[in-house]
């Protein structure tokens, strides 16, 4: 059956309105910060960033191995996965940085804001969190029909992920140490 444009359209806004709205928070609210510090100070930085584009490239991997059947089943929690990686990378970075690992979500989805090019004002908004999940999808989705082809679409969803997770590793790293750097003054 062939979901008219408008209808899918509609869709995607609806699920980007609900990620925006609860599932960045639920997300958040179920990463153990502690654990990302355990995991920075034992491996590094690089290492556990390494890690988690590896988790992500797993997922990826899988939902793409049968072709649709493990795609239409394995993509929301490929996507959701993907989600929690960047998560903690992103509060992995901070804690690097700021040296405290207790991160609240308002600074947290700042920096992811900025990190995906979303204008980050004062004050969290619902626009800004659309934006950020819209963005999300549109990186996740360019992928969905590649992965219809059993074997290379495994090949094509672990690759993607693993370079997501990289690539938007190296942005935060860069924006962060950005707004750490402190002048001193003579």
């Amino acid at each position: 059956m062939i979901v008219p444009f408008k209808k899918t359209r509609t869709s995607i806004k609806e699920f980007t309105q609900k990620l925006s709205q609860d599932g960045f928070r639920q997300i958040f609210d179920h990463i153990d910060q502690f654990k990302i510090k355990k995991g920075v100070d034992t491996m590094g930085l690089d290492k556990f960033i390494n890690q988690c584009a590896y988790l992500a490239a797993g997922s990826g991997a899988i939902s793409g191995t049968g072709g649709v059947i493990t795609m239409v089943v394995g993509m929301p929690v490929d996507f959701i996965n993907l989600i929690t990686q960047q998560f903690r990378v992103t509060m992995a970075i901070m804690y690097y940085y700021k040296g405290s690992y207790k991160i609240g979500f308002d600074e947290f989805m700042s920096l992811v804001a900025t990190s995906f090019k979303v204008e980050a004002g004062v004050a969290m908004t619902k626009t800004m969190m659309e934006g950020i999940a819209e963005k999300l999808l549109l990186a996740f989705g360019v992928r969905t029909a590649e992965r219809l082809i059993p074997v290379v679409g495994a090949v094509i969803g672990g690759t993607a992920n693993y370079l997501f997770v990289k690539r938007m590793a190296e942005k935060v790293k860069e924006l962060y140490a950005e707004e750490q750097v402190v002048i001193p003054i003579s």
